[in-house]
């Protein structure tokens, strides 16, 4: 499904980050980056969701090179095929919990149908996630723990065909750390996303199908 060939990027401060990285994920696949912080697991991520460009090699999705997008095309690459999730769960404060997981329904044009449908996933979603009584809380009256869910929710709203998550787990402490892993093992179980993570925490690391270590660069099994 995603075929990552040969990149390499490099910065002014940091020098090179990734050396002529090269990975095959198949679809439905749950895999684990970890390294020290500076090793490149964010400019993984961002190069394969579209938010950074590599210096050389190439991203293919389901046979496209996503080089080749323009803007838009990679706006709708995101929107259609990705979902995200970062250490901080980024929930917009002035919104409730409904609104804030339903903010990715408004990034492109859809039908009635389609948005009954996303509706109706969103509650089947809030219900496996155990956020079904947070909906019109804000931000502020939930707990961290709490506020990942509704971060990883939001996320999975289009149905997208990969999760990329940064860290997901590095603000929670150890219980509500565990049971976002647990989460996520779930969402690839019952709806085939596939998973890519960046992660520190060598108990999430374990309970991904793939474990890799970034090194120099490089992607070590």
């Amino acid at each position: 499904m995603l075929s990552i060939k040969g990149i390499s990027k490099s910065y002014n401060q940091r020098g090179l980050v990734l050396d002529n990285l090269s990975l095959e994920v198949k679809e439905g696949a749950t895999i684990s980056v970890m390294g020290p912080s500076g090793s490149g697991k964010t400019t993984l991520l961002n190069i394969i969701g579209s938010l950074d460009k590599p210096d050389s090699g190439e991203v293919i999705f389901k046979g496209t090179p996503i080089a080749a997008f323009s803007e838009e095309e990679s706006a709708g690459y995101r929107n259609r095929n990705l979902g995200f999730v970062f250490q901080e769960h980024l929930l917009l404060p002035y919104l409730t919990v409904y609104e804030n997981i339903s903010l990715p329904l408004l990034a492109s044009p859809q039908s009635s149908a389609e948005l009954e449908g996303k509706r109706q996933f969103i509650e089947d979603l809030m219900q496996s996630t155990g956020i079904s009584d947070l909906k019109g809380k804000y931000p502020s009256h939930i707990s961290g723990g709490e506020a990942q869910r509704v971060a990883l929710v939001r996320a999975l709203v289009n149905k997208p065909s990969i999760l990329l998550a940064d860290e997901p787990t590095g603000s929670l402490d150890s219980k509500n750390a565990e049971n976002l892993g647990k989460l996520l093992l779930d969402v690839n179980m019952r709806y085939g996303i596939t998973i890519i993570l960046a992660t520190h925490s060598p108990g999430l690391a374990d309970k991904m199908s793939t474990k890799m270590h970034l090194e120099e660069g490089k992607l070590i099994l």
